[in-house]
């Protein structure tokens, strides 16, 4: 039928809508039209289901909090509130009733008699949130807080809503022993990021396991005895940086000049050199970046979502992010310069052929950064705190040098490891340091599962989902673990403990030393690799520096000001330190 036909024939009919109107303004999707009440009860019952969800699986990263506290309300507002209200109130309504839903039953669940942790006492706001603890210890006392706690409220304390610390040794090795709890949740805040590779922060506890293996192989006593010189070297040149002090009539920063050295050499150790600090200065203000970023992962660490959260934000996590670029820097260098020596890259980088494949660039670089940043700051607090005590008490400091005289004449090698497990009082004197500055007083944390379920630790059930503390210090100064003289230095409590020498108390008075409460390095599977060069590295520059210098505390600065500038970020930062130096007559060892 040609057009001409046809086109009355469409004239005439009739369509129930406009074409024009069709194609303009396509229909609208269906609104569900509930009642004002019904829409808001159905508001608070999708609260109340997505706090289930939280409670269940406390969900910490970003994409999962979008999902639950914006995907939810947003929908309301759009579908259920928008008939009764105007777009940006029905918004306001809907994000406010939903999360004010999520925050009330969250809250009151952690306060109630049914949470699981209601039968511990702690304090009110601690339950609530753990940003009560962050901002308690913010001012980086927390080992101090949590002393003050365990004796307020006894051997465990709650200190978050699903957070406990246990002060009770027997606790030890159910939480950090072979078959112990794994790791807990604070490394994700610590290193602002929910991709943390590092080996201390691994959760899993058999790839934990597995990423240990070169660093077993790296810390072995073959490899701790091919670290001597590298370590004598860098002992040699500290010497010489503290005599250049007395040259110059100034007494020296003791902690600031440890601090170079254990930064030069454990640069030495992970990639085989790169750092003259003791030679140079900190030119690159490395110590300061390191306290300072330690300082923010110590805070981000109590709240693992809000560290997350920051890691997101550039200039928050501007410190994190430089620490590992200088990490994968020098790893790069190290891979470029090849294999010099049988370093810590050496098996981290499985440069020993162990391990079916070498391990990514980014592993590699992570871990070298964590042994630089653990080695050094763990040995060089040790260091100045055992001079520290050694300093301040004038007969440990006599009868030390006396040892150490007696093992290494003038002339003699005292960084000859043969000799130092058998000189008790040096061993005496860096132990009772550590018990007395430990260098995590806060301890350790672990954590049940929802997959381990709850367990017994001692007298105490710990049901799933809880994050368990032993803090090291305050296990250290319970005069149930070590008395007489508990918050004393002692170096005579091991000597007594070992049977070298006869307890003379006062009448009545009873000696205690709980050995199994005193854990430095931690315990178990995921305790510091690294403690036996630590402790070799302690000997060393102790004996080295006893046996070549005269030491003293500078005139006028008051000791007992120490204890008050010792912070905690994670370990402890080593306060001003004023000594004064001068050499010691006698022939001198070339090394």
């Amino acid at each position: 039928m040609p057009w001409s036909t046809t086109k009355p024939l469409l004239q005439n009919i009739s369509l129930p809508f406009s074409m024009d109107t069709l194609a303009i303004h396509p229909p609208k999707p269906p609104r569900v039209h509930l009642v004002h009440h019904d829409a808001l009860a159905v508001s608070v019952g999708v609260g109340l289901a997505v706090y289930l969800v939280f409670k269940r699986f406390e969900p910490v990263l970003v994409h999962q909090h979008f999902w639950l506290l914006i995907v939810p309300p947003a929908l309301i507002a759009s579908f259920l509130l928008s008939p009764h209200y105007a777009s940006a109130r029905a918004v306001a309504v809907a994000f406010g009733l939903h999360n004010a839903t999520i925050l009330s039953a969250t809250l009151l669940y952690r306060v109630g008699p049914w949470h699981p942790l209601a039968r511990y006492p702690g304090p009110f706001a601690f339950r609530l949130s753990k940003l009560a603890l962050a901002w308690a210890t913010s001012d980086g006392k927390q080992f101090e807080h949590l002393k003050r706690l365990h004796d307020t409220y006894g051997d465990i304390v709650r200190i978050g809503p699903n957070e406990v610390s246990i002060r009770d040794s027997s606790a030890i090795i159910p939480v950090l022993g072979l078959n112990g709890l794994p790791k807990g949740p604070h490394w994700a805040g610590r290193n602002m990021t929910d991709s943390a590779e590092q080996l201390v922060s691994l959760v899993d506890v058999r790839e934990h396991a597995r990423r240990r293996r070169p660093w077993n192989r790296a810390f072995s006593a073959p490899a701790l005895r091919g670290y001597e010189e590298a370590i004598a070297r860098r002992a040699e040149q500290l010497v010489e940086l503290l005599a250049k002090h007395s040259e110059e009539g100034r007494p020296a920063n003791m902690g600031k000049c440890i601090g170079s050295f254990t930064y030069d050499l454990m640069s030495d150790m992970a990639f085989g050199g790169g750092s003259e600090q003791m030679r140079d200065g900190d030119q690159d203000s490395v110590w300061a970046l390191m306290e300072q970023g330690l300082a923010a992962s110590q805070i981000m660490g109590h709240c693992p979502w809000l560290g997350i959260y920051m890691g997101y934000v550039p200039f928050a996590a501007r410190l994190m992010k430089q620490l590992l670029d200088y990490g994968e820097d020098r790893a790069m260098e190290r891979i470029k310069n090849g294999s010099l020596a049988r370093d810590f890259f050496y098996y981290l980088n499985n440069e020993d052929g162990m391990e079916k494949a070498p391990p990514p660039l980014a592993t590699v670089a992570i871990d070298g950064a964590l042994a630089i940043v653990a080695g050094s700051d763990t040995s060089s607090c040790v260091l100045a705190h055992t001079i520290y005590c050694v300093l301040s008490n004038p007969g440990v400091y006599r009868r030390l040098q006396a040892e150490i005289d007696s093992y290494f004449p003038p002339g003699e090698n005292a960084m000859n490891t043969s000799k130092h497990s058998d000189m008790a009082y040096l061993n005496a004197v860096i132990n009772e340091t550590m018990r007395m500055y430990p260098p995590l007083p806060s301890g350790s944390q672990r954590a049940t599962t929802r997959e381990t379920g709850g367990c017994i630790v001692g007298p105490y059930y710990i049901p799933p989902g809880t994050t368990v503390n032993l803090p090291f210090y305050v296990l250290n100064h319970d005069p149930r673990n070590f008395s007489p003289k508990t918050d004393t230095f002692w170096p005579d409590r091991w000597l007594v403990a070992s049977g070298l020498q006869k307890f003379q108390g006062a009448p009545g008075e009873e000696f205690v030393h709980d050995a199994s409460a005193f854990i430095p390095f931690s315990y178990g599977p995921a305790n510091c690799v690294g403690k036996g060069l630590a402790m070799q590295e302690i000997r060393m520059v102790l004996c080295l520096l006893m046996q070549k210098l005269e030491l003293r505390l500078a005139d006028g600065w008051d000791p007992k000001g120490y204890d008050e500038q010792i912070l905690e970020w994670l370990v402890m930062i080593k306060p001003y330190l004023p000594v004064v130096v001068e050499r010691r007559p006698g022939p001198v060892h070339q090394i």
